[in-house]
């Protein structure tokens, strides 16, 4: 399994609407593209004043998998227009890591 990460900020104004913006389009518009091996998202936010922090971790059975949604350069983050424009900034790269330990094996 593959955790792809990636860190976003918005303003203080803007961190309902971003989060709004995952929920009703951006995560479910990845999920409709019925990807091979995509098995979901996490998302993560903090404040951090002024800014508030997301962090999304999208879910993939494979490193092809991933190379499926984004193509070659599987690293480039994906940010929508209407996403980029509610934050502040953002990570460019997404990594990508191996799920080596899940919560049922901790318990």
């Amino acid at each position: 399994m593959i955790s792809r990460i990636w860190h976003g900020w918005t303003s203080q104004t803007n961190a309902d609407a971003y989060e709004s913006l995952l929920r009703s389009e951006v995560l479910p518009g990845i999920a409709a593209k019925q990807i091979p091996g995509y098995t979901g998202a996490h998302v993560l936010r903090r404040e951090v004043d002024p800014e508030v922090e997301f962090v999304t971790i999208l879910w993939f059975e494979s490193l092809d998998s991933v190379r499926d949604f984004m193509g070659e350069d599987y690293e480039v983050a994906h940010v929508p227009p209407e996403a980029q424009a509610l934050l502040a900034r953002y990570d460019e790269r997404s990594q990508h890591y191996d799920m080596r330990l899940t919560p049922e094996e901790t318990q």
